[in-house]
């Protein structure tokens, strides 16, 4: 992938920083594998006119935030997504649970190898396989199952842990922007990304935002813990990304980079007109 559609494939940034009286990092420090050109300098024109207090786009400390998509920005999406792939894997981990899959579709071709079908039922079928992998235990147990797999399970291109899946000179902005006081969110799907994005991309779990299902409280064994359920909580995709920046980040893009289309229309109504780059 281009250098510059890198930068603006589903890419938002929504800048605020965390730290007060910080210089400006030199890119060529943190940006590497950048090649020189308009989307590299673009980058760093921006940082040093919301970081500078004379600049008239200084933006306040409190209100600089970077958010970012995951899938086909910070890694790739090919063949599809890779928590969907999660999912597949873990149908045939679990169908011995559920002689009834070998009957009933979705899970009946997923079986029999045949994911084109699978997902013939589109945005139906996909979520009908992820409730039935992704709930029925708790947060920690499922904390666990995912990092398992991610330990094992390969991309099945090249071959490489889905963890090494990640563009380069995306994990170098990430860096390069919170060298210069900015904090990092990304979005997808909360509980598949928060037990590897602190190690993976330096962003803690309490800065991923998007996607989630239901959980309740139990006492289990005489010990608290949360239950994971079948029931969708929300869904982070076309307008929904807007309202999870302003429901689980709380507050309004100071600047947005992102692709056309639903994403880019929705998250530019959030901001400044002369901020909006979609």
């Amino acid at each position: 992938m281009k250098m510059k559609q890198l930068l603006l494939v589903k890419l938002i940034f929504c800048f605020a920083l965390s730290f007060g009286g910080l210089g400006l990092v030199q890119a060529s420090d943190l940006l590497p594998s950048w090649n020189e050109g308009k989307a590299r300098q673009s980058i760093i024109d921006f940082v040093a006119k919301v970081t500078r207090e004379d600049s008239p786009d200084f933006v306040p400390p409190a209100e600089r935030i970077a958010t970012f998509d995951n899938d086909g920005t910070l890694w790739s999406e090919q063949p599809m997504y890779f928590q969907l792939m999660f999912a597949i894997d873990r149908v045939k981990a679990l169908a011995p649970l559920h002689p009834e899959w070998k009957d009933k579709e979705p899970f009946a071709s997923l079986l029999k190898g045949d994911v084109n079908t699978a997902l013939a039922g589109g945005e139906h079928a996909m979520l009908e396989i992820v409730m039935a992998t992704h709930a029925g235990n708790t947060t920690e147990e499922f904390e666990t199952i995912v990092k398992d797999w991610l330990a094992t399970a390969r991309h099945p291109t090249t071959k490489r842990p889905y963890t090494e899946m990640v563009y380069q000179p995306m994990l170098e902005l990430l860096a390069y922007l919170r060298a210069n006081g900015f904090k990092t969110f990304i979005g997808g799907g909360i509980e598949f990304m928060r037990p590897w994005s602190e190690k993976i991309y330096g962003i803690p779990p309490e800065q991923v935002i998007g996607s989630s299902i239901k959980v309740k409280f139990e006492m289990r064994d005489n010990k608290p813990v949360l239950i994971r359920l079948p029931e969708l909580d929300f869904f982070d995709d076309k307008e929904g990304k807007p309202v999870a920046i302003h429901q689980q980040i709380g507050r309004r893009p100071a600047d947005a980079a992102m692709d056309h289309g639903w994403a880019g229309s929705a998250i530019c109504a959030l901001c400044p007109p002369h901020r909006c780059r979609a």
